[in-house]
């Protein structure tokens, strides 16, 4: 990995309990032997981007994506059943109550 490169710090960004602290956030279980390596990657990984704070970027635009894509809205409208469609899906459901499709309880 390219980010290692910039590992070569006297003292790293992070300690081992920083480590713990933000596997413990993530709710991750990591083994006292991973926390050495993700020490190193980790203080790696905000090296390079202290690095990339360096970048002169006066006169950039600011994007949040590169191709131009933009979002198609269209109203929302409810699609009008036949009234033969409804009527055959509650005849077949199990369980129902008047028109609607009764189901199982998922929540306490």
């Amino acid at each position: 990995m390219d980010f290692l490169l910039f590992s070569a710090r006297i003292k790293p960004m992070i300690n081992k309990n920083d480590v713990k602290h933000i596997a413990k956030l993530a709710r991750l279980s990591i083994a006292e032997g991973e926390t050495d390596k993700l020490q190193k990657d980790l203080s790696a990984i905000l090296d390079f981007i202290e690095k990339l704070k360096e970048v002169d970027v006066e006169g950039v635009q600011i994007t949040a994506q590169a191709v131009g894509l933009e979002n198609k809205m269209r109203q929302d409208q409810s699609e009008k059943k036949e009234d033969e469609k409804r009527k055959n899906i509650l005849e077949n459901v199990p369980e129902r109550k008047e028109d609607y499709i009764k189901v199982k309880t998922i929540l306490e």
